[in-house]
């Protein structure tokens, strides 16, 4: 019998590989004492491990504090990966024209399992905008890029997907409850966009439509958000909608996706 990919697992590097997922958007920087309570490590294991990473450059310590963030080279590997996603270079000149019709952010997000990553956004020139998260994972089914791609996948996939990671409540208005949200992404397939009506962060909607590539497949999502006093249901629907829809389809084309062949107006 084939042996099992994690059969193969090296405990040293998936160590040094949690450590790096560690950091988050939110906290940049760690102690040691911090990562051995929080990856359950004697210190000494993550001192070493932390050593091992600091001389290749994926981590820094910072003289004051003590304490590690991310190095340049986290940083060059994360240049490296966007520049050879096809995705990213074939949609940022529609990123750009979406953002500057619109006036608001414009982004652009690939699905990661039960969560969307945001790979790559124009912002926008108003002086009120909503925070960005660039390079975030956020809850698909909470987003307008997450719900445009999850739409697509088969309610098999979904209900895998959730019986691992059951969809929760972000906001009040988060459709969470697995029934209402298949229904949710049924009208979703239909009309080929996602809304975003507060239900990742109050105050703020967003709209998104899928890409697909030259196999059909739907391999990510571009849309905009802003503050909901700017973004109203109308003019999300009447003005945003099209435009978004029309973004989408320039991705696909450029991704070889035979949109007329799809039937897709």
């Amino acid at each position: 019998m084939k042996k099992a990919k994690s059969d193969y697992l090296i405990q040293s590097v998936s160590r040094a590989l949690d450590i790096l997922e560690a950091f988050t958007a939110t906290e940049g920087e760690l102690g040691v004492t911090e990562l051995s309570r929080r990856l359950k490590l004697h210190k000494n294991n993550v001192f070493r491990l932390l050593a091992t990473l600091e001389t290749r450059g994926y981590v820094e310590q910072d003289k004051e504090s003590g304490n590690y963030r991310l190095g340049m080279k986290t940083f060059e590997v994360a240049n490296i990966f966007t520049h050879h996603l096809g995705l990213v270079r074939q949609a940022r000149p529609v990123l750009d024209q979406l953002a500057q019709l619109t006036g608001e952010a414009a982004y652009l997000g690939v699905l990661d399992g039960p969560s969307v990553v945001c790979v790559d956004m124009v912002d926008t020139t108003q002086p009120v905008r909503v925070v960005s998260h660039l390079g975030q994972r956020l809850p698909a089914h909470a987003t307008a890029l997450g719900k445009a791609q999850l739409a697509f996948r088969s309610r098999e996939d979904r209900e895998e997907m959730w019986k691992r990671v059951a969809p929760v409540s972000v906001t009040g208005r988060t459709l969470a409850e697995p029934s209402r949200l298949a229904e949710e992404l049924a009208h979703v397939s239909e009309r080929e966009w996602a809304l975003e009506d507060e239900e990742l962060e109050p105050g703020v909607r967003g709209l998104a439509a899928p890409i697909r590539d030259y196999a059909r497949r739907v391999v990510g999502a571009i849309g905009v958000r802003g503050p909901a006093f700017r973004l109203s249901l109308e003019r999300l629907e009447t003005e945003l909608a099209p435009r978004v829809r029309a973004a989408a389809r320039d991705v696909s084309k450029r991704l070889g996706f035979a949109a007329v062949a799809a039937n897709i107006d």
